[in-house]
C-alpha cells in the first residue's frame, strides 16, 4: 500500500509539472528558433529564442497595469506572430510602425511620419540592386513603399535584412490578434543545419536530432548563448 502511495505521489507530481510547463509555454515564455536569414545580423539562422508571451497580454484594471509587466508593442520590438498567409507558421520581425504611423520607404530608406529613421545599427542591405517604383517586379515594393498609414489595432513589421525579408511591405499590416509575444533572449545558437519548420516525418526528425546531438559542442555558437535580443 505504501509503495502504491509513493508511485501515485510521483505520478501526480509529474502530471502537475507537465501542466505547469504547458501553461508557462503557452501563456508566459515560449521557445522559437530562426529558420531563415530575414533578421540577419540581429538574429541568425539557428538561433533559439525565449519569447515573452505575457508582455502584450490584456490588463483588466488600472491596478493590473501598474503592478504587472504589461505594455503595448513599441517601435523597435522584435515580435513573434502567426503568419497572415499561413496560421500554422510563426514569424519573427521587427515592429517599425504602430497604429497611426505613416510608413514610407524611399530607395530602401525608411521614413516614419515624414522623418528618416536611423536604423543603420541593426539593419543591413544584402543586395546592391535598386528597383524604381515603376519597375514591373514585386521587388519594387521592397525598395519603394507607401505612404501607408498603420490601421488601429495593427502594426507594421519588417525584417532587419531589408533586401531579403518577406514582410509588411508585401503582405500588409499585422493585426494585433496575430501577436504571440516579444523575443527577448537567445538561449542557444546552433551553427549546423536547421529544420525548415516543415514536418517531414519521424525518420527525418530522428535524423535531424542525431545530427544535432553529434554536432552539439562543435557547432554551438557559444558567444551568442544568453545574448539579449535588441
Amino acid at each position: 500500500m505504501a509503495q502504491r502511495s509513493i508511485v501515485r505521489e510521483y505520478l501526480e507530481a509529474l502530471i502537475i509539472a507537465a501542466i505547469f510547463l504547458q501553461f508557462a509555454n503557452t501563456y508566459v515564455v515560449q521557445t522559437y528558433y530562426i529558420p531563415s536569414g530575414s533578421m540577419e545580423d540581429t538574429l541568425l539562422v539557428g538561433d533559439h529564442l525565449f519569447v515573452n508571451r505575457f508582455i502584450y497580454g490584456p490588463a483588466a484594471s488600472d491596478l493590473e497595469r501598474r503592478l504587472l509587466p504589461l505594455r503595448s508593442v513599441r517601435r523597435g520590438d522584435i515580435v513573434v506572430f502567426r503568419s497572415k498567409e499561413n496560421l500554422h507558421i510563426d514569424v519573427v520581425k521587427r515592429c517599425v510602425g504602430v497604429p497611426g504611423d505613416r510608413i514610407h520607404v524611399v530607395d530602401k530608406r525608411l521614413f516614419i511620419n515624414g522623418k528618416a529613421v536611423d536604423d543603420s545599427s541593426y539593419t543591413k542591405h544584402s543586395s546592391p540592386d535598386h528597383y524604381p517604383p515603376n519597375s514591373l517586379t514585386q521587388l519594387a515594393t521592397r525598395d519603394y513603399f507607401g505612404p501607408f498609414t498603420v490601421p488601429p489595432a495593427s502594426y507594421f513589421c519588417m525584417g532587419d535584412n531589408r533586401d531579403n525579408s518577406w514582410d509588411s511591405r508585401f503582405w500588409g499590416e499585422l493585426p494585433e490578434r496575430y501577436l504571440l509575444g516579444r523575443a527577448f533572449a537567445i538561449y542557444w545558437s546552433y551553427g549546423g543545419s536547421t529544420s525548415d519548420g516543415v514536418w517531414h516525418g519521424w525518420s527525418a526528425k530522428l535524423a535531424d536530432l542525431g545530427r544535432t546531438a553529434v554536432g552539439f559542442f562543435s557547432k554551438t555558437v557559444w558567444s551568442r548563448t544568453f545574448h539579449v535580443v535588441r
